[in-house]
């Protein structure tokens, strides 16, 4: 059978998703241990989307497969009891074989959470990214326009992204404030490494003043990852929903549970 999981996590406890070597605590190696020890067997996910260390997730979803006899009861609460505090399998169902987690995703929304204030904060250190520029959310919505539709994003990834392609869709991309709060919520078909983060460095570059709205679109267009702007820190990253086929019955993140 293959199951389906939902996942979130507080990134800060974790050298990111992916199992490496050297015996880093990853969110992968983590949850594997956790759900072997349910189904009394080797157990293997794959996720949504891969997280870099220090980026949550609100909405991670995996699947993997096992022949064991439990219930979904006991593979989320089995699991939760066998997990650090900072992750939890938030829900579990049956899919399809043909389900994957990567592969079948549609689309992913990520969030950006800026804290503007001249004084560094305290109780949200490592849940936001620090400012303490007086940043400008009107401008780095017009920025954040720019961006909007099919691009090559070569500018706004990682030198080292492995990706095939740096094209990649942005069906939205909001701007909005609570008091000492900006968020940065884009959605996309997919994402490449650092994307997130750059377009975030870029658009923070923007609210302080220090470049022109316009710049977006000029770096978009350069098509060079050197000539871009900062990467912004990871802790004020989180994977926030993943969008499936209606067919494969996937719950999505609904804001009146989300975090922020």
């Amino acid at each position: 059978m293959r199951i389906a999981l939902g996942i979130e996590y507080n990134g800060a406890a974790f050298s990111g998703w992916q199992i490496q070597d050297g015996g880093l605590r990853t969110v992968q190696g983590c949850l594997e241990a956790a759900l072997s020890k349910v189904a009394n067997h080797p157990v293997r996910v794959a996720c949504a989307g891969r997280t870099d260390a220090g980026v949550h997730a609100i909405g991670q979803v995996v699947h993997f497969d096992s022949d064991a006899p439990r219930t979904l009861r006991s593979w989320i609460f089995g699991a939760n009891a066998n997990l650090p505090d900072e992750a939890s399998v938030v829900w579990a169902q049956p899919v399809a074989e043909d389900f994957h987690a990567r592969f079948s995703a549609r689309r992913r929304r990520y969030r950006y959470v800026i804290f503007t204030r001249p004084v560094r904060p305290t109780v949200l250190a490592w849940r936001v990214a620090w400012d303490y520029r007086a940043l400008d959310e009107r401008r780095m919505a017009e920025a954040g326009a720019h961006l909007i539709g099919e691009h090559d994003f070569s500018s706004y990834r990682a030198l080292g992204c492995q990706a095939k392609s740096p094209v990649r869709t942005v069906y939205r991309l909001d701007v909005m404030r609570q008091n000492d709060l900006i968020f940065i919520d884009i959605e996309a078909n997919a994402f490449l490494h650092h994307m997130v983060r750059n377009i975030a460095g870029v658009l923070m570059t923007i609210g302080a003043g220090e470049r022109e709205p316009v710049w977006a679109r000029e770096v978009l267009e350069l098509r060079d990852r050197t000539l871009g702007g900062v990467t912004a820190p990871p802790h004020g990253l989180y994977l926030m929903d993943v969008a499936y086929p209606e067919e494969f019955g996937i719950p999505r993140v609904l804001p009146t549970s989300m975090v922020w």
